[in-house]
């Protein structure tokens, strides 16, 4: 059974920080892109970060370009996405997900997974 679980949300001041975390079981994990994407009420779903896990290449959404890092570790089938000087327009509901590569189209990460779970909730208080 496939597997995404993500964690590490919560409530944080502007200006804050926090580290998510996005364990993957039931594939192939270093045969997978892991993307990061989110959903704020009333929004449209926005990819945030991806990184391949052949290679280690990463994409982030220009909304977040300069403020999240995301990394994997392998041996863990884990992924971390780090999120500094969060701004309120970053409350959200953050999911991990999982599809064969990061795409990227007019510089905005595609939306479209073989896999994804259950999400963590964001939220910055101004």
């Amino acid at each position: 059974e496939v597997q995404l679980q993500a964690s590490g949300g919560g409530l944080v001041q502007a200006g804050g920080s926090l580290r998510l975390s996005c364990a993957a079981s039931g594939f192939t994990f270093d045969d997978y892109a892991i993307h990061w994407f989110r959903q704020a009420p009333g929004k449209e779903r926005e990819g945030v970060s991806c990184i391949s896990s052949s290679d280690g290449s990463t994409y982030y959404a220009d909304s977040v370009k300069g403020r999240f890092t995301i990394s994997s570790d392998s041996a863990k089938n884990t992924v971390y996405p780090q999120m500094n000087s969060l701004k309120p327009e970053d409350t959200a509901v953050y999911y991990c997900a999982a599809d064969d590569v990061c795409t990227v189209i007019g510089g905005t990460l595609l939306t479209l997974y073989d896999y994804w779970g259950q999400g963590t909730l964001v939220t910055v208080s101004s």
